[in-house]
């Protein structure tokens, strides 16, 4: 069983909160646009930080961070890229192999809209966790947060962490 924090578009700002709402998390996944080095830092000196870099982010994070991540979290084959699209829109750069070779958890940022989709087409649970910075033109930060034990993803909770 790993608990997983999921974070998005914090945009240089990290908000206290996160630490209490991750404090049971086993690892923190970031879905890009850090905003800066010393953000995704504290995130990875506080819990294990999978991350992937996003469109704002400087040479710093993306040295650090790649593009893409693949990687297998439990017996579940993960995708984590920032400007991913969704169902029936992926964005063309991960059309192809999204399609090709589906992951069955397919994680992206960049909208600043919270979303959970099952891809019926593909088998594939879609995740965006909305933003967490005060940067952008949502008005309510959120994150996910979930739980991945062998092949199942359970236990899923959106948390609000109020107006920007």
């Amino acid at each position: 069983m790993t608990r997983i924090g999921l974070i998005s578009d914090t945009h240089s700002y990290l908000d206290n909160a996160v630490f209490k709402h991750f404090d049971q998390c086993d690892e923190v996944w970031h879905a890009g646009d850090f905003g800066t080095i010393e953000l995704a830092d504290e995130l990875a000196s506080f819990k294990p930080l999978r991350g992937v870099y996003g469109n704002i982010d400087g040479q710093d994070i993306r040295l650090q961070y790649p593009e893409n991540l693949r990687f297998k979290c439990e017996d579940v084959d993960v995708w984590i890229t920032h400007i991913g699209g969704y169902p029936d829109r992926y964005n063309p750069l991960v059309k192809t192999e999204i399609y090709k070779n589906p992951p069955q958890l397919f994680i992206a940022g960049h909208s600043h809209i919270l979303k959970v989709i099952y891809d019926k087409k593909i088998s594939c649970l879609h995740l965006n966790p909305g933003a967490a910075g005060k940067q952008g033109w949502h008005k309510v930060r959120t994150l996910l947060r979930f739980t991945i034990t062998e092949q199942r993803i359970h236990d899923m909770e959106i948390i609000e962490l109020g107006g920007k």
